[in-house]
């Protein structure tokens, strides 16, 4: 798990509270792993004997592999105790204990992380309890597994592995301890979190927010995964950001062949310095920082290659200088662009902030961002339950819709202000 980064302000270390007990190592020490068939059945049927919800958590090796699968599936239940499996020396199916925790809810922090690797190894909520979301929704200024622990329950967690290699074998000790501790105290957390729902009146928020992550389905693939490259807006022409494109493609093939992360084939920033500095011959490209390191020599008629096949595209193939737009423009052009949409927007944005300072809410957990733009870019007739309908089409929860209808349909009536205003301004400025 590496949800944990809350920090103090303007940098600076939090002094410790000194009612907050440090949690060193679980209660009942640390399980061996689950690492073969004969424990995993011995698991699965602790587990469906064991009662009340299940705290569920997931380790991978992000910044370390390609994929996403999860290394290390920790589970922890009343009557059970803690349970950490290593679903690669289970053959990567660990459907029998999906099987053993069909209608029992299970409690994960930043659930929207996990879900996809635990479905890959065979393992589906039927219900869901998320005490990152629930705190969101609560109004916690800190939303991290760390600082919710110590502000609800008093115990603070070890830190410092959330993002190591979870792919290494054997996994050392001090990681297992970490770990283990990750669902020590979160189904006590879950309790504490929903006695706060409940007394603010959002439990029933917070069982439609659960159920949307529970049954999202994955993300579509980006059009132009490329374009995320780090630095990219150094690029400025069509031939250099093909460059750019055709040394990100051939890095992810062999990413995803090596089960490798991107990154640690060939940094970013390379890449982006090959397509500007424009590189003449092979020995040029060698010369250059990273490409010029032991590693990347050896990959050099790779990337050397890569970059042939963009400079040899017709002008016609060559890509645009921005992506197309998905949805409407950035917002800060909308004034030029569209005023009236502009004025909209601005509108909407005041209401639902005073409405989030009204509920303690977080404006974003309200209602999306990019689901307000398309709304004030291309609105519905604008009365509560016209809004409301459009809302729900967008992706909005009942809840949502019900709260921020309202309030959206009298922003969206909302009118730019007339030219000689405008002028006014302009001359008083």
């Amino acid at each position: 798990m590496t949800t944990d980064t809350d920090s103090a302000p303007d940098g600076q270390a939090e002094a410790p509270d000194p009612d907050v007990v440090d949690l060193l190592e679980p209660a009942d020490g640390v399980p061996p792993l689950v690492a073969d068939a004969t424990a995993l059945a011995d698991a699965a049927a602790r587990l469906a004997s064991g009662t009340g919800p299940v705290a569920v958590d997931a380790e991978r090796a992000s910044g370390y592999r390609y994929s996403a699968r999860a290394y290390l599936v920790q589970l922890r239940r009343e009557g059970t105790g803690t349970l950490l499996v290593d679903p690669i020396a289970c053959g990567g199916d660990l459907t029998a204990l999906g099987d053993a925790l069909r209608g029992v809810e299970w409690v994960l922090h930043a659930a929207s992380q996990d879900l996809a690797c635990l479905d890959e190894v065979g393992m589906r909520p039927d219900r869901l309890f998320d005490t990152e979301l629930a705190g969101r929704l609560v109004g916690y200024p800190r939303v991290g597994l760390g600082p919710l622990t110590e502000h609800l329950l008093g115990v603070r967690l070890q830190k410092g592995h959330g993002a190591a290699d979870w792919s290494r074998r054997p996994l050392p000790d001090d990681w297992l301890t970490y770990a283990a501790l990750d669902v020590e105290l979160l189904v006590d957390l879950r309790d504490a979190v929903a006695a706060d729902l409940e007394r603010q009146g959002k439990t029933a928020w917070a069982e439609q927010e659960f159920e949307a992550v529970r049954l999202a389905p994955p993300p579509p693939p980006r059009a132009e995964p490329w374009r995320r490259t780090s630095g990219l807006h150094k690029v400025r022409r069509p031939a250099q950001l093909a460059v750019v494109r055709s040394l990100y493609r051939s890095r992810d093939e062999l990413a995803a062949a090596r089960d490798v992360a991107p990154g640690r084939l060939l940094p970013d920033a390379a890449i982006v310095d090959a397509a500007v500095r424009e590189p003449a011959t092979r020995d040029d490209l060698t010369g250059m920082p990273v490409f010029r390191g032991r590693a990347q020599r050896r990959l050099a008629e790779r990337w050397w290659s890569a970059i042939q096949q963009a400079r040899a595209l017709p002008r016609t193939e060559l890509p645009a200088s921005a992506a197309a737009p998905d949805g409407p423009p950035p917002a800060h052009r909308w004034g030029d662009k569209d005023p009236a949409a502009a004025a909209r927007l601005a509108a909407a944005r005041a209401a639902l902030a005073g409405l989030s300072e009204r509920v303690g809410t977080p404006v974003e957990n309200l209602v999306t961002p990019d689901l307000v733009r398309r709304l004030c870019w291309s609105p519905p007739e604008a009365d509560a339950d016209a809004v409301g309908a459009a809302l729900r089409a967008l992706g909005a929860r009942p809840w949502q819709a019900e709260l921020a209808a309202p309030l959206l349909a009298e922003a969206l009536r909302a009118e730019p202000p007339a030219a000689e205003d405008s002028a006014q301004e302009s001359d008083g400025a």
